[in-house]
């Protein structure tokens, strides 16, 4: 199915045609007529599968199709500011074409060009819940001709503990306007703001609810405390292991993780809440233009990474909590390309495993890294000792323009292809990838 037969206007589809993409993925051809009739609508899916653009591109059409006011006339909110940039970014991919007016508004930066930005006038702003509500308090923020909201990734939000914000910006809007909430999972929760915020809604439901990408490939490696630092760095000499992203527990491990790795030859960057919005932003740009291979992550500031093309996640520290290790692993997998989440188990974290497992409906499996000591700085690799952790082929395709590693280093053929998160898009020399 082109983009053509979902009611999209020719500005628009081209746009998407100059961007590479072909055809819509599952969440955009069910989501996006039904924005188009006005209804307010449920999105769940998993990350990876293209929710970004099934409410981006019908957001739009619609503004497009209406006359300009000096107010904003739709609102995203999302719940950090890397995701807030990363909306922005596709809502000026595909508006090109479009006289529409955009704006960020998020925390960790001066609020003087944000205001500004509102005084002269915008279509769609796109804004974190904190600093939102600061401008709201002062005064800047006008929601008298807003026609859209978009609570985006709202299962995150709330577990940030970002209702009462939510409550109180959803309350300030025009009750005639349209609702669409997009999530990764359909909790309690959800089910529970939804009927608060929205008006019979449709609901569009690709795949199952709260449960990891079914094609991560997950296992645990059984290690003691002083034993991560050697098995992180051994794993990372596996070329393989090309793009990957690791979870700390707190920021101060984070920078701790990342002098090891550095101290290792192992290119890195961090992203937590110590750092500046500059920081992350760069951060966050070496990492997807290959520059550094590891990023070191803390959950929340992890929460807004949209980025292809990440082969490996590894949990250095156990997530205590089942949901967030189902959006930890959702960041490889991504648009139906194979992943593999590695998670450090030591003794303490054993319950908390088994609770996982009981929660997913399934075993992890367990695999130990032979003769590793609490100071080996070398132990053997765990494909080595204990054989693949799975024989699916071919394994997952090179996102975005990463570098390939070393001839003979990769699981991947070479050239082999999958659908982007997007659609179908042919990248550089015949293979499948996303800019």
């Amino acid at each position: 199915m082109p983009f053509t037969t979902l009611g999209l206007g020719p500005k628009i589809t081209n746009a998407i045609t100059e961007q590479g993409y072909v055809e819509p993925t599952p969440i955009q051809a069910k989501a996006i007529p039904v924005i188009l009739e006005g209804r307010d609508l449920i999105g769940v899916a998993q990350t990876g599968t293209g929710k970004t653009a099934a409410f981006v591109l019908p957001m739009l059409e619609r503004l497009n199709a209406s006359p300009s006011t000096r107010h904003m006339r739709a609102l995203v909110v999302a719940p950090t500011r890397e995701l807030v940039v990363q909306i922005e970014e596709n809502v000026r991919a595909y508006g090109r074409h479009l006289q529409l007016r955009y704006a960020t508004i998020f925390g960790g930066v001066g609020e003087g060009p944000q205001i500004q930005a509102l005084r002269r006038g915008v279509d769609i702003v796109v804004a974190t819940p904190g600093r939102l509500i600061d401008l709201m308090e002062q005064r800047h923020v006008n929601f008298a001709d807003l026609k859209v909201i978009v609570l985006d990734e709202a299962d995150r939000m709330l577990d940030m503990g970002f209702l009462p914000p939510i409550r109180r910006i959803v309350a300030a809007t025009p009750k005639d306007r349209q609702t669409l909430l997009f999530s990764a999972t359909m909790s309690k929760e959800i089910e529970g703001i939804t009927k608060e915020f929205l008006k019979s809604p449709v609901l569009v439901e690709i795949g199952a609810r709260a449960t990891p990408v079914e094609l991560v490939t997950q296992w645990v490696v059984e290690v003691s405390m002083a034993a991560k630092v050697p098995a992180l760095v051994h794993l990372l000499k596996d070329a393989a292991l090309e793009s990957v992203l690791v979870f700390s527990r707190t920021k101060h491990g984070a920078d701790r993780i990342a002098r090891k790795l550095e101290d290792a030859g192992i290119k890195t960057a961090t992203l937590h809440s110590n750092r500046t919005q500059g920081q992350r932003l760069l951060a966050l740009k070496r990492f997807k233009s290959g520059e550094v291979r590891c990023l070191i992550a803390t959950d929340i500031a992890a929460r807004g990474i949209d980025v292809d093309g990440i082969s490996h996640v590894i949990n250095y520290d156990f997530p205590p909590q089942p949901e967030d290790y189902v959006h930890r692993i959702g960041r490889t997998g991504r648009a139906h390309a194979i992943g593999d989440a590695i998670s450090f188990v030591t003794h303490e974290d054993q319950d908390t495993l088994r609770k996982l497992e009981k929660f997913l409906g399934r075993g992890i499996t367990r695999k130990k890294l032979e003769g590793l000591a609490h100071n080996a700085p070398h132990p053997p690799s765990p494909r080595a000792a204990s054989g693949p952790s799975d024989s699916r082929a071919p394994r997952r395709p090179q996102g975005g323009n990463r570098p390939r590693p070393a001839a003979g280093g990769s699981w991947r053929p070479k050239g082999a292809g999958g659908p982007s998160r997007f659609g179908q898009r042919r990248g550089p020399q015949g293979r499948w990838g996303r800019t």
